[in-house]
């Protein structure tokens, strides 16, 4: 089963950096109307969550740029960037590289409990390291259907 899990976040990253890696800045950078965020927002939403899925909860030393939470967190939005966010092969290379280090750090705590369990809105709450990865894997669809929308409008 761990591997299992493993081989499924590897494929889902794989489909979001491929939605992504023939975009133009500009593509990246377009808010069509009706929506709040772009595709670079999303991109960077789904590294900083997983970050902080795998790693935040787990107190592992989570990898995030200076101006990261601020740029992609809940509720942010690219109209109010008050700072320079990654270019886009930036973004790429980091969502590339996190499962590796998230499978490397992880692959023999999955039934690990977590220090602070999560629940969420719905009531659905994740107490160990396999239930935030697994949660993580429908957190990212979210958003690659969301950059595939928004792709429609910005090609």
């Amino acid at each position: 089963m761990k591997e299992f899990l493993f081989d499924q976040l590897k494929i889902i990253r794989s489909n979001t950096v491929n939605e992504a890696k023939e975009l133009s800045e500009s593509q990246a950078d377009s808010v069509p109307e009706g929506f709040n965020n772009n595709i670079r927002w999303n991109l960077g939403h789904v590294y900083l969550v997983q970050e902080k899925f795998a790693f935040g909860f787990t107190e592992e030393p989570m990898q995030v740029p200076d101006g990261f939470t601020e740029l992609f967190g809940g509720k942010t939005k690219p109209s109010d960037w008050k700072v320079q966010p990654p270019s886009l092969p930036e973004l790429i290379k980091m969502l590339e590289d996190q499962t590796s280090r998230i499978k490397e750090k992880l692959s023999d705590r999955l039934n690990e409990a977590v220090a602070k369990p999560l629940t969420m809105p719905s009531g659905l709450t994740l107490k160990t390291i396999g239930e935030f990865l697994t949660f993580s894997m429908y957190h990212e669809g979210m958003h690659v259907q969301t950059i595939k929308m928004l792709k429609r409008f910005t090609a």
